[in-house]
């Protein structure tokens, strides 16, 4: 590939694949890394190399002002042995939305998506064989000027990290519990709450961690301004299945435009359903189900894929749904979309990019 940097190591190193993989916690041999510097014309030296610690001084503008952004997309090997990603280019771009709200140079995503394919074919023995596992991707860009200073860096460091992993689910897809909270919020209109943003994470930490104290996985957000509409549960969009409907929070600037969100849309409105983007009040969720017209909830996102909500508690009030088995429209979502990733269904939607 033009311009691509090989460091690689001189002899092939054996892989070994841990049986029992943690999220996050194991990394291939290799990743991607380029360097922006202004006075340099921009992005320079793109380079395949060994995983490995970096050095950053303690004043890298990154620790010290959060200028730090991130995507999450994973890679497949399908029943025929073909590699392949999952809508790569719509994470690239969200990067690069990310990047303009957060005064980062943005990435050239031709060139990158290039430099992915590259390095996944290095280290495709890194993917695992097993049903439901993946190759979890991970770009991620930062900031690394050695400077105090409230202001954008002129220095930044773009890496692709690739870490293999195991179904979400380990004992198959089961239903998860939350809660809906007014005690924190997530993000405001005008912020950065659409952006996939480290500051965005760590100001959830709090909300999550007493949360899972009193038994629940995650959090829904209300909006911030009237604290009435929903939001998205953390890492997830957050969709409602009633009786005559599919509708999940439109897009206000305030919560993260998925893409498997984006994913299910596209199929929901395929098969026939009235799907809608809009306002969904918490109050609106309760008289549903009192009434017996909600019929599910289910969240979406990279990781889970679909994740079916058993419970949802709001002060004193439980909505119960099934917590052994998962909706049915969850259900069916979740084996359309593992289906086209894993080469069982076939891809109509021209979803999926060929590594090799």
């Amino acid at each position: 590939m033009d311009n691509l940097i090989y460091e690689l190591e001189s002899s092939h190193e054996e892989v070994n694949v841990p049986e029992k993989l943690i999220f996050g916690q194991t990394f291939s041999t290799h990743a991607f890394e380029m360097n922006y510097d202004s006075e340099a014309g921009g992005w320079i030296n793109p380079t395949i190399k060994k995983f490995d610690v970096i050095n950053l001084s303690p004043a890298a503008l990154v620790f010290h002002y959060g200028q730090a952004i991130f995507e999450g997309l994973k890679a497949y090997k399908q029943e025929n042995g073909n590699i392949v990603m999952f809508r790569p280019e719509k994470n690239f771009e969200r990067l690069n939305s990310s990047a303009r709200k957060m005064c980062i140079p943005e990435i050239d995503i031709n060139f990158v998506m290039k430099a992915l394919i590259e390095l996944i074919r290095i280290d495709k023995d890194w993917i695992p064989d097993n049903p439901g596992h993946s190759l979890y991707i991970r770009p991620v860009v930062f900031a690394t000027d050695p400077m105090l200073g409230v202001k954008p860096g002129v220095k930044y460091k773009f890496m692709i990290l690739l870490s293999p992993v195991g179904p979400y689910y380990p004992e198959g897809f089961k239903p998860v519990p939350i809660m809906a909270t007014k005690k924190y919020v997530r993000a405001v209109r005008g912020g950065v709450g659409d952006c996939k943003t480290a500051g965005n994470y760590a100001a959830s930490l709090l909300a999550q961690k007493e949360a899972q104290k009193l038994g629940f996985t995650q959090v829904l957000y209300l909006d911030a301004l009237e604290q009435k509409y929903i939001e998205e549960v953390g890492t997830m969009n957050m969709f409602v299945h009633f009786k005559d409907e599919v509708a999940t929070p439109r897009l206000t600037g305030t919560i993260l435009p998925g893409i498997t969100r984006m994913s299910v849309l596209e199929i929901l409105k395929d098969w026939g359903y009235n799907v809608n983007e809009r306002d969904i009040s918490l109050q609106e969720i309760i008289e549903n189900y009192n009434n017996n017209s909600l019929l599910e909830l289910f969240g979406t996102g990279t990781a889970a894929v679909i994740s079916s909500i058993s419970k949802l508690k709001y002060n004193d009030i439980e909505l119960l749904f099934n917590a052994e088995s998962a909706g049915e429209l969850g259900t069916k979502l979740y084996t359309q979309l593992t289906g086209i990733q894993y080469g069982i269904i076939e891809d109509k939607y021209n979803w999926l990019t060929k590594v090799e």
